[in-house]
């Protein structure tokens, strides 16, 4: 991300109104390999190609901010991996973080990972300072820290029918459990702030919020969350695209200022939920409009989205969840077309 572009995200954080509307998208590794041409496989292992794949998109797309920017991510697995998961690196799939074999109990006496060190986040880490000069001599930094949130990683080390199961059976020792992930994600986003003193952005990923009631949201969700969210950055952006009616409410609480969530609630609901204190980053429908419409149908869609809002402020035009796989370049410029028509 450039500095203008921070900027002018950070204004529109604030509640400054923009015009045209910032256009800006979630990109990693389940859209950006095959967009730019190569297999997943390659763009996990290959720094080059990484940075190359990175690099292409954000000069083919000026216009667009792209979420978090030069993302050094391994999919489900880089947290996960840290606690001793085994993940599975198909050549062109998604990876797999394959949940541990053990009870909850032992779950719990799991040793706390050395973020320096342990399974897959020395080299997030190692390929964003080897890509350090080449993204400042080319007008970038890094803003963001950036992780999965603490249901999500527990989902992954148990199972998430486990989980959900658990916390209804065994709710004290699932808040152990969470305590302990909290901990770990603190020092984790901590060191990654450390790294790279640009970072003024935490960025946090937990669809697993979307898969529980409000009781179960208060005591298992938002006391870590909150927790996560209190440290002093400019933007604190959370992502969940599974339903959000319950969890919505509470992001002011949580601490959140930008929210990327699904398609399942319009924009103007969520700024009534969210009393218009949290900037929006969506939310048209990203498979069957983004990735499988034409760009006549993504324009309209977008022309239909900017229509039905009374108030713009706080809002980035965007696709609701990540940047599906298999979006095409012409449907991502029909967006930014919409979005300067509408202006």
């Amino acid at each position: 991300m450039t500095e203008e572009q921070w900027e002018k995200l950070r204004k529109v954080v604030s509640g400054e109104l923009l015009s045209p509307l910032p256009v800006g998208f979630i990109v990693d590794s389940p859209w950006l390999p095959n967009w730019y041409g190569i297999r997943m496989l390659d763009y996990f292992s290959n720094d080059e190609l990484w940075l190359a794949a990175n690099l292409k998109v954000v000069s083919d797309f000026p216009d667009v901010i792209f979420l978090p920017g030069f993302w050094a991510e391994f999919g489900m697995c880089t947290e996960p991996s840290a606690f001793g998961v085994r993940c599975s690196f198909p050549a062109n799939d998604f990876p797999q973080a394959h949940k541990l074999p053990m009870s909850l109990d032992e779950l719990n006496e799991l040793p706390l990972p050395n973020v320096a060190t342990d399974g897959l986040l020395p080299f997030v880490l190692n390929r964003l300072r080897l890509a350090e000069e080449k993204l400042h001599r080319c007008g970038h930094q890094v803003y963001f820290a950036v992780a999965r949130g603490p249901l999500n990683i527990a989902a992954h080390l148990m199972g998430t029918t486990e989980l959900l199961t658990a916390m209804m059976l065994e709710p004290d020792k699932v808040e152990r459990l969470l305590h302990k992930i909290t901990t770990f994600l603190k020092q984790w986003l901590h060191l990654q702030r450390e790294s790279f003193a640009t970072i003024d952005g935490l960025f946090l990923l937990d669809d697993i919020v979307g898969f529980v009631g409000e009781e179960e949201f208060r005591r298992f969700a938002l006391p870590f969350l909150k927790e996560l969210y209190a440290e002093e950055v400019m933007v604190k952006f959370f992502h969940n695209d599974a339903p959000c009616k319950v969890s919505a409410f509470y992001l002011v609480e949580m601490g959140v200022n930008l929210f990327n969530m699904g398609f399942d609630l319009t924009l103007s609901e969520l700024q009534h939920l969210t009393q218009h204190k949290v900037t929006l980053l969506g939310n048209i429908p990203p498979r069957d409009v983004l990735a499988s419409g034409t760009p006549e149908q993504v324009e309209a869609a977008t022309l239909s989205l900017l229509d039905a809002l009374h108030d713009r402020t706080r809002v980035i035009v965007s696709c609701g969840g990540g940047m599906p796989p298999g979006v095409k370049t012409e449907n991502i410029l029909a967006m930014v077309r919409a979005v300067e028509r509408a202006s």
